[in-house]
Parts: structure tokens; sequence; C-alpha cells
């Protein structure tokens, strides 16, 4: 049997109990058929979180010997690209990825909705959290994916030096400028605040939550693009000027190792933070000089870092706006039936309770339950790391309601726009960001170019 991580353990025992019972099923089973083999492709990148995964596939594979699963972890901006490369032939049966990738690849006609519309039946509507269906549901009423797990967004900060301060929390744009200009002090090598200004997602993601709570979105009412709009063009504007106190050089999300090293009073970041603020183990990677020249490494971790961070998960400039990712399960179509029936499995499997909190306990935080049930659990909250423990259950549960107020450029007044979700999948947004940012070129310019842009890649 594999080596796996020891936050594992309870599923290796359920391993070593029921093989007696299996190896007859299986003998049998591969006695008449191969097994159907299936990709999963996940999002979850680090070792340590494959380790945990790949024991819960274990344990699928042994009560289902019929079916085989290979996983591949497959970085955030690399996903589309490795996708298409894979070509019909190689393409995963299951993926677990952000709704605007499922939105697109739904547009691309390569998801089963109607596999994805069986499982969420299967293990019942009304367990979900109320409305997350609406967030990957087309508005033909057919599903691009399955809400699995989401992380709430927004700015984390330090509590204690805004009250020395005198400051109000980051939760109006005059709060935050005010804020970042007010502690950006960069010949200390002490910054104000971090936003994305590499052209990624990362960025894409800071600049939507800023953009919906001042009124901007991609397109207006009628399906047309909307980027030359008064709101919007307000909001690339403070960005612009936000990102005069970030760290020198394009930013994603990896300088977050200034906050936690005491050296940034903000910064955007999803609720995969979470574990970073609270042990030493996984806060070590950010404790080096690795990847900051101005970060000289071997920063102690600050143990009271927990308790002097807060979280402010909605802003507000002309209306209030809270933003995250509603993580999917999203099974692509196949001309092999055998591939759909395993891929529906497997997401049964991962979705059932038993199953379902282990694997949201691969990253505590970053991974909140969208069964309603499940989220409210003791068993959910208490994480082998006590990350949540931490916290405490009603500071959890309070970061989780802000899944009811959460905007998007998917969504708006309850019609799905699909068109931003080739475009978001495109990362034309980070490019004109990462323009006017670092490269310092024309706002009036780098909006036209971008929609110039947009309108080739929705119409192609």
């Amino acid at each position: 049997m594999r080596k796996i991580a020891k936050n594992g353990m309870i599923l290796v025992l359920l391993v070593a109990a029921l093989l007696p019972l299996s190896a007859n099923a299986q003998k049998e089973t591969t006695d008449t058929i191969e097994p159907v083999e299936i990709q999963f492709w996940t999002r979850q990148t680090q070792s340590e979180r494959q380790e945990k995964i790949q024991v819960i596939l274990d344990v699928f594979q042994i009560l289902n010997p019929d079916i085989k699963v290979t996983m591949l972890p497959v970085e955030d901006n690399e996903f589309s690209a490795q996708l298409a490369a894979a070509g019909q032939a190689n393409r995963p049966s299951l993926i677990e990825t952000s709704p605007s990738f499922a939105m697109s690849y739904s547009n691309e006609n390569i998801v089963d909705s109607a596999s994805n519309a069986q499982v969420i039946k299967s293990i019942g509507q009304d367990v979900f959290y109320p409305g997350s269906l609406n967030n990957v549901k087309m508005n033909d009423g057919t599903y691009f994916g399955i809400p699995f797990h989401f992380s709430a967004q927004g700015f984390w900060y330090r509590a204690d030096w805004f009250k020395e301060a005198g400051l109000e929390p980051p939760n109006t744009w005059d709060n935050l400028l005010k804020a970042a200009e007010y502690f950006n002090d960069p010949k200390n090598k002490q910054y104000g605040i971090l936003i994305g200004t590499k052209p990624e997602n990362y960025t894409q993601q800071v600049f939507t939550h800023l953009a919906t709570s001042n009124g901007a979105h991609l397109f207006d009412a009628d399906g047309n693009l909307n980027i030359s709009s008064p709101e919007f063009k307000e909001t690339v504007e403070f960005y612009k000027e936000l990102s005069k106190f970030n760290p020198p050089g394009p930013q994603n999300w990896r300088a977050r190792d200034y906050y936690i090293q005491g050296k940034m009073a903000m910064f955007y970041y999803s609720t995969y933070i979470m574990d970073d603020l609270s042990l030493a183990e996984v806060a070590s990677a950010s404790l080096t000089g690795e990847n900051f020249a101005d970060l000289s490494g071997g920063a102690e971790f600050d143990e009271n870092l927990v308790k002097n961070t807060a979280f402010s998960p909605l802003i507000t400039n002309t209306e209030p706006s809270a933003y995250g990712e509603i993580m999917t399960l999203s099974i692509l179509k196949s001309e092999d039936a055998r591939k759909a029936e395993a891929a529906r499995r497997l997401a049964e499997f991962f979705l059932s309770d038993e199953n379902y909190i282990p694997y949201l306990h691969v990253a505590p935080g970053g991974m909140l339950a969208m069964k309603t049930s499940v989220l409210e659990s003791d068993a959910f909250l208490a994480d082998p790391n006590n990350v949540y423990t931490n916290y405490g259950k009603e500071k959890i549960l309070e970061i989780a309601s802000g899944l009811g107020n959460m905007q998007d450029f998917l969504n708006k007044d309850g019609k799905v726009y699909p068109e931003s979700a080739t475009i978001l999948a495109k990362n034309i947004l980070a490019e004109m960001l990462y323009n006017i940012t670092i490269e310092d070129k024309d706002i009036d310019d780098e909006i036209a170019a971008a929609e110039k842009e947009m309108a080739r890649a929705i119409n192609n």
C-alpha cells in the first residue's frame, strides 16, 4: 500500500478493513472485464493535499474495483491550456475547477450536463447551501457543474495595527486607500496592501470584487460589453491607485509572505490562508527569503498573528459586495458510457458525508462545505489540525455567511452571462490591468484594446 500522510489514517484503517471483503469482488470483476480508466483533474497542486486526496481515491477504487482513477493536479492558470492539449481522447472524466472555467467548457460543448444533473438529483437539491445551485446553472437550466466547496475572499488585515492607528476596517474604498497609504513604508520594507498585478487569475479575482462593489460588470442587462462604462473605468483607476502601495514589481498571491513576516498591513486572499495564519508548520513556506529579495528570511512564526488578524469579506463603494469561488465538480463528455458512469459514481462518492468531510479537511478554511448540514456540523469543524478550533465556530460561520452576498461577472440579477467565463478564462482583464499598473500604459487605450480583444474572444 502507498505511503500516506498520517491525517489519512482513519481512511487507511477503512481500507484495511475492506480489503478482505473486496478481494473476491475484485477478482470476479477483473476476470470478466478490465476496469474502466478515468482521470480526475484537481486544482489542489500541493503535494500534501494530493497525498490526502489519493487516500480517498484508494478507498473508492477498493470499493469500486471496476474503476481505475488517475489523479492529475493542474495549476489554475494552466487548466484550460492543458485541457485543450489533452484533446478528446485524453480528456479527464471529472474535474474540480472554478465556475468560470466550467462554464467556459460548457460553452465549448464538452460538459456532460445530464450527468451533472443526475448527480445533483442523487445527492438531493435541498442539501446544498441555499442559492448555490444557481451558480452552476446555465440560462437554459442545464448544469455545467456540481457545487463542491467554496472559499470566501476579501481583505485580511492587521486588526491590532488598525486599532492603534485609529483606522476603520478595510471594508470601503475610502478605508482601503487610506489604510494602504498610511501603512506603506517602502524604505523600511513595509507595504500597505497586496493586490494582484501579474497577468493571471488572482488579479482578476481582486478586480472583480472591487468592480462589483462599484456596480461595474463586464456586460449590461442587454448582454452588451460594458467595460467602457464610467463605473468600470472608475474601478480601474482605483485599482491602479491601490497598486502603488504594493510590494515592488508585478505581484500575485505569493506576496502573502510579507504579511506573514509582519511586513504588510493587509492583503487580498481567500480563506485558504486560514491554516497559514494559525499553524507554524504551514506558515514555514512563507517565512523564508526565497521568494523576495527584500525579505531576508529566517523570520519566526508569530503565534499571535491569527488573533491579530481580521477579515473583511464585504467591500462597499456604491453597493456592498462579497466575493468568493464556488469550486465545482464537473463531468465532461465521453463517448464511452462506462466512463460517464464511473465519473458519476466518483462525484457521488466525494459528496457522501463520510468522504466529503475528509476531502474538505485537505485544506481547512480553504474548502468550506456546500452542504448546509456539513458546514454546521461538529465533525466538519473538528479538522485534524485544529484550524477551525483556532478561529472558533462563530467566526467560521460568520465567514461562511458571506456566500449569500457573493457577486461576480458570471451572474447578475438572476441572469447568467456565459461570455464572461470565456473572457476570464483567457485572462484578458488581467493582461489589461498588468499593462496599466506595471507598464503604466494609458487607461483609456487599454480599456479600448481589452474591449476589442473581448469581442474577438466571444465572437469566435
